[in-house]
C-alpha cells in the first residue's frame, strides 16, 4: 500500500463526499415535502428494509440508523402518535419491543422511496462514477480493488435498467 494519498485520490474522495451530501440533502427535502422529518423517514425505511431474519427491535433500528437507543425510542413514539408505526412486545422475549409499519407508514415510506429510487436511476451514475474513480485510483498499487465491471453488476436493475447505462 502506498505511503501517501495522491491528488487523484483526494479529488475522488472529495467528489464522492459531495455526491453523497447531494443525495442526502435531496432525500431530506423529499421527506419534508411528504410531511416527515428526515430521521422519521429513515426509521420507516429501516423498518421496511431490514434484512430477512432481523427483527425491527429498538436495538436493531438504533444500530441501522447509527443512533442512540433513546433517540430511536423518541422517533418511534412520534411516529406511533401519528399512526405510522406500532410497537408491540415480542412474544419470545417480553423485554424486546418490536416496531412494525402501519398502513399509513407503508404508504408514506413507499411514496418517498419511489421518488428516491427514481432520482437514483436518473442521476446515480455520477455517484457510481465517484466511487469507481476512488476505487480505480489505487488499482495499480492495490490488487484488492473492485473492477468497474464487478461494481456495475452489483447495482440494482429493473427490466434491464441499471444505474450504469
Amino acid at each position: 500500500m502506498s505511503a501517501g494519498v495522491t491528488t487523484t485520490e483526494y479529488r475522488a474522495l472529495a467528489e464522492l463526499r459531495y455526491r453523497i451530501r447531494l443525495f442526502v440533502r435531496e432525500g431530506d427535502a423529499k421527506a419534508r415535502a411528504a410531511g416527515l422529518e428526515p430521521q422519521q423517514y429513515l426509521l420507516l425505511l429501516a423498518v421496511r428494509g431490514l434484512p430477512t431474519g432481523v427483527d425491527a427491535t429498538i436495538r436493531n433500528l438504533a444500530e441501522r440508523l447509527v443512533l442512540k437507543h433513546h433517540s430511536v425510542v423518541e422517533l418511534v413514539d412520534r411516529l406511533a402518535a401519528r399512526g405510522y408505526v406500532r410497537r408491540a412486545r415480542s412474544r419470545d422475549d417480553r423485554r424486546k419491543v418490536l416496531v412494525s409499519l402501519l398502513p399509513r407508514g407503508i404508504r408514506m415510506v413507499s411514496q418517498v422511496a419511489r421518488q428516491r429510487i427514481s432520482e437514483l436511476r436518473s442521476s446515480g451514475l455520477q455517484l457510481v462514477n465517484a466511487i469507481d474513480a476512488l476505487l480505480q485510483s489505487g488499482s495499480s498499487t492495490r490488487r484488492h480493488s473492485v473492477p468497474s465491471a464487478r461494481l456495475a453488476k452489483t447495482q440494482p436493475s429493473r427490466k434491464g435498467t441499471s444505474l450504469r447505462k
